[in-house]
Protein backbone atom coordinates (compact mmCIF):
# COMPACT_ATOMS: atom_id res chain seq x y z
CA UNK A 1 0.00 0.00 0.00
CA UNK A 2 1.16 3.30 -1.00
CA UNK A 3 0.07 6.91 -0.19
CA UNK A 4 0.45 9.93 -1.71
CA UNK A 5 -0.45 13.58 -1.08
CA UNK A 6 -1.38 15.78 -4.28
CA UNK A 7 -1.55 19.40 -4.22
CA UNK A 8 -1.84 22.64 -6.96
CA UNK A 9 -2.05 25.72 -7.41
CA UNK A 10 -0.65 27.82 -4.48
CA UNK A 11 0.58 30.42 -6.74
CA UNK A 12 3.62 31.88 -4.69
CA UNK A 13 2.31 31.30 -1.03
CA UNK A 14 3.60 28.37 1.31
CA UNK A 15 0.52 28.78 4.04
CA UNK A 16 -1.35 25.73 2.83
CA UNK A 17 2.00 23.53 2.10
CA UNK A 18 3.13 24.11 6.07
CA UNK A 19 0.40 23.11 6.98
CA UNK A 20 0.98 19.66 5.01
CA UNK A 21 4.55 19.08 5.94
CA UNK A 22 3.75 16.78 9.10
CA UNK A 23 2.10 14.66 6.50
CA UNK A 24 5.01 14.37 3.97
CA UNK A 25 7.55 12.50 5.72
CA UNK A 26 4.95 9.62 5.93
CA UNK A 27 3.43 9.26 3.06
CA UNK A 28 5.72 7.77 -0.45
CA UNK A 29 4.79 10.39 -3.12
CA UNK A 30 4.18 14.02 -2.70
CA UNK A 31 2.68 15.39 -6.24
CA UNK A 32 2.63 19.18 -7.10
CA UNK A 33 0.72 19.87 -10.26
CA UNK A 34 1.85 23.52 -11.13
CA UNK A 35 1.30 26.77 -10.54
CA UNK A 36 3.60 26.55 -7.54
CA UNK A 37 7.42 25.40 -8.87
CA UNK A 38 9.21 27.78 -6.93
CA UNK A 39 7.02 26.89 -3.40
CA UNK A 40 7.74 23.01 -3.97
CA UNK A 41 11.30 23.35 -3.78
CA UNK A 42 11.95 23.33 -0.38
CA UNK A 43 9.73 20.22 -0.18
CA UNK A 44 11.96 18.57 -2.76
CA UNK A 45 14.54 19.41 -0.88
CA UNK A 46 13.72 18.08 2.12
CA UNK A 47 12.67 14.67 0.53
CA UNK A 48 13.91 14.64 -3.26
CA UNK A 49 13.05 11.01 -3.68
CA UNK A 50 9.15 11.29 -3.17
CA UNK A 51 8.28 15.03 -4.84
CA UNK A 52 7.04 14.94 -8.18
CA UNK A 53 6.16 17.87 -10.00
CA UNK A 54 5.33 19.67 -12.90
CA UNK A 55 5.06 23.37 -14.70
CA UNK A 56 1.77 25.11 -14.67
CA UNK A 57 0.67 28.23 -16.93
CA UNK A 58 1.83 30.69 -14.25
CA UNK A 59 5.45 29.05 -13.81
CA UNK A 60 7.62 30.85 -16.61
CA UNK A 61 10.91 29.96 -17.41
CA UNK A 62 10.17 26.90 -15.00
CA UNK A 63 13.20 24.08 -15.38
CA UNK A 64 10.00 21.52 -14.78
CA UNK A 65 8.29 18.96 -17.19
CA UNK A 66 4.84 19.97 -18.57
CA UNK A 67 3.70 16.84 -17.25
CA UNK A 68 5.03 13.27 -16.28
CA UNK A 69 3.59 9.50 -15.56
CA UNK A 70 4.03 7.63 -12.44
CA UNK A 71 3.51 3.96 -11.42
CA UNK A 72 2.43 3.23 -7.77
CA UNK A 73 2.06 -0.55 -6.98
CA UNK A 74 -0.49 -1.37 -10.40
CA UNK A 75 -1.76 1.52 -10.72
CA UNK A 76 -0.52 4.47 -13.83
CA UNK A 77 -0.79 8.06 -13.29
CA UNK A 78 -0.45 10.82 -15.39
CA UNK A 79 0.28 14.23 -13.70
CA UNK A 80 -0.04 17.68 -15.67
CA UNK A 81 -1.63 21.23 -14.50
CA UNK A 82 -4.10 20.71 -17.17
CA UNK A 83 -4.34 24.18 -19.25
CA UNK A 84 -2.51 22.39 -22.00
CA UNK A 85 -5.63 20.34 -22.51
CA UNK A 86 -8.35 22.86 -22.03
CA UNK A 87 -9.45 21.90 -18.52
CA UNK A 88 -11.47 24.97 -17.71
CA UNK A 89 -14.38 23.83 -20.64
CA UNK A 90 -14.33 19.57 -20.13
CA UNK A 91 -12.44 16.78 -19.39
CA UNK A 92 -12.73 15.12 -22.64
CA UNK A 93 -9.23 15.80 -24.21
CA UNK A 94 -7.32 15.15 -20.74
CA UNK A 95 -8.88 11.50 -20.06
CA UNK A 96 -9.23 10.60 -23.59
CA UNK A 97 -5.12 11.03 -23.39
CA UNK A 98 -5.02 9.19 -20.14
CA UNK A 99 -6.26 5.96 -21.89
CA UNK A 100 -4.47 6.63 -24.62
CA UNK A 101 -1.16 6.03 -22.26
CA UNK A 102 -2.92 3.57 -20.18
CA UNK A 103 -3.45 5.40 -17.38
CA UNK A 104 -6.15 4.24 -14.54
CA UNK A 105 -5.87 7.92 -12.96
CA UNK A 106 -4.77 11.60 -14.08
CA UNK A 107 -4.38 14.43 -12.06
CA UNK A 108 -4.81 17.66 -12.56
CA UNK A 109 -5.12 21.25 -11.29
CA UNK A 110 -5.52 25.11 -12.99
CA UNK A 111 -9.21 25.14 -12.21
CA UNK A 112 -8.79 25.38 -8.02
CA UNK A 113 -11.78 23.18 -8.11
CA UNK A 114 -11.58 20.12 -5.89
CA UNK A 115 -13.34 17.37 -7.78
CA UNK A 116 -13.28 13.64 -9.09
CA UNK A 117 -14.53 12.74 -12.35
CA UNK A 118 -14.90 9.47 -14.01
CA UNK A 119 -14.56 9.03 -17.72
CA UNK A 120 -14.57 6.60 -19.75
CA UNK A 121 -12.47 4.26 -17.29
CA UNK A 122 -10.38 7.19 -16.31
CA UNK A 123 -10.43 9.23 -12.93
CA UNK A 124 -9.62 12.37 -13.04
CA UNK A 125 -8.98 13.99 -9.60
CA UNK A 126 -7.81 17.62 -9.09
CA UNK A 127 -7.07 18.38 -5.54
CA UNK A 128 -8.08 21.96 -5.95
CA UNK A 129 -5.60 25.10 -4.78
CA UNK A 130 -3.76 25.36 -1.54
CA UNK A 131 -2.78 28.79 -1.75
CA UNK A 132 -4.71 28.80 1.58
CA UNK A 133 -4.31 26.72 4.19
CA UNK A 134 -7.50 23.59 4.18
CA UNK A 135 -10.06 24.63 6.29
CA UNK A 136 -9.00 28.48 5.31
CA UNK A 137 -9.69 28.65 1.23
CA UNK A 138 -7.54 25.80 0.22
CA UNK A 139 -7.50 21.92 -0.40
CA UNK A 140 -5.57 19.16 -1.52
CA UNK A 141 -5.94 15.23 -2.33
CA UNK A 142 -4.76 11.97 0.17
CA UNK A 143 -4.38 9.46 -2.38
CA UNK A 144 -4.12 5.70 -1.28
CA UNK A 145 -3.41 2.87 -3.83
CA UNK A 146 -2.92 -0.82 -2.80
CA UNK A 147 -2.60 -3.19 -5.59
CA UNK A 148 -4.92 -2.31 -8.56
CA UNK A 149 -7.10 -0.26 -6.59
CA UNK A 150 -6.71 3.20 -5.66
CA UNK A 151 -8.55 5.73 -2.76
CA UNK A 152 -9.08 9.70 -3.73
CA UNK A 153 -10.03 11.47 -0.74
CA UNK A 154 -10.68 15.31 -1.15
CA UNK A 155 -9.08 17.45 1.81
CA UNK A 156 -10.68 21.16 2.64
CA UNK A 157 -12.06 23.05 -0.36
CA UNK A 158 -10.89 25.53 -2.38
CA UNK A 159 -12.49 28.87 -2.49
CA UNK A 160 -10.80 30.71 -4.94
Amino acid sequence: MKKLVIMSDTHGSVAGIRTLSSLFAENDYIVHLGDGGQEVRDVRREYPEKVYACAGNCDLYSALPDEGELEVEQVKLLYCHGHRYGVKENLYRLAEEGKRRGCQVVLYGHTHVSQITEIDGVTLINPGSLRYEPGKGGGYCYLVINGKQFTPVLVGESLW
